[in-house]
């Protein structure tokens, strides 16, 4: 399908739709196409947003448990009584 600029700015929605249902959508400018509207496609395997933030908080929270253990204590005790 080919639409020239007003048409697409009235229509971006149903441009967009008809993109994602697989058609291919050409915006054309004095009879010229100029542009294609595509979809992006979402690779397999991406998490869901706000995921790296628990994951950090997980790694830090797994940094933080390793810097209290019994063998830092250990080595700062040391370094106080040497």
């Amino acid at each position: 399908m080919q639409v020239n600029m007003l048409e697409a700015k009235s229509q971006l929605s149903k441009l967009v739709r008809a993109a994602l249902a697989g058609e291919d959508v050409v915006i054309a400018s004095h009879g010229r196409a100029q542009v294609k509207l595509v979809p992006i496609a979402t690779e397999s395997g991406l998490n869901s947003p706000g995921s790296l933030k628990a994951t950090l908080q997980a790694e830090t929270s797994q940094a933080l448990d390793a810097a209290f253990s019994d063998a830092v204590d250990a080595q700062v005790r040391d370094l106080f009584t040497s």
